[in-house]
């Protein structure tokens, strides 16, 4: 190696570094601060987004047991229509009653009762439920329409329910406008 190129490079002198200059007019504090107040907005959102999707889950869920039919055990015949009350826990079953009509039974986990209203009938009747052994649509029903066939032969000597205070805002609604007996 030639003497000259080493004599040339040690007379220039190397560059200096210095330090980045901060960025004016934000203090140390602002900039915590900024960063702080960033991550809670994107905290925020994320638990908004999560809590919104969850309320659209839960309602479609809602929506679709509302709209839920309930098929006999072979497939066959007419659906019968649910609808569900967790507030009052009721759930609301629309029933065949005979070749054009229909009738509903309500089930009242609440206050342990089963309501039916025959649509062709004027009067409703209400029997307890056992908390241990909750019968199934088809019992009810057909226990129900023989309770009503034994009224129509025997006439109008039955005393209808005098308090009904013991009904559930469901049972009530559905029975305002008829007589209601114990079956």
């Amino acid at each position: 190696m030639d003497d000259s190129s080493k004599e040339a490079l040690m007379e220039e002198a190397p560059p200096r570094y210095t330090a980045s200059p901060r960025l004016p007019c934000i203090p140390h504090q602002l900039k915590c601060l900024l960063i702080v107040v960033v991550v809670v907005v994107v905290l925020v959102v994320v638990i908004v987004a999560f809590l919104l999707l969850g309320l659209h889950i839960t309602e479609t869920h809602a929506e679709t047991v509302l709209r839920m039919t309930i098929h006999g055990l072979d497939g066959e015949g007419t659906p019968q229509h649910l609808s569900m009350s967790k507030k009052e826990r009721t759930g609301t079953f629309a029933v065949r009653d005979g070749l054009n009509a229909s009738a509903v039974v309500v089930y009242d986990y609440s206050k342990l009762l089963v309501s039916y209203r025959s649509w062709r009938h004027r009067a409703c009747y209400i029997t307890r439920l056992d908390e241990d052994n909750i019968p199934g649509l088809d019992a009810v029903t057909e226990t129900f329409q023989r309770r009503q066939a034994e009224m129509k032969e025997a006439g109008d000597n039955a005393m209808p329910l005098a308090d009904r205070s013991i009904l559930g805002t469901t049972i009530n609604i559905l029975c305002s406008t008829v007589p209601v007996y114990w079956a």
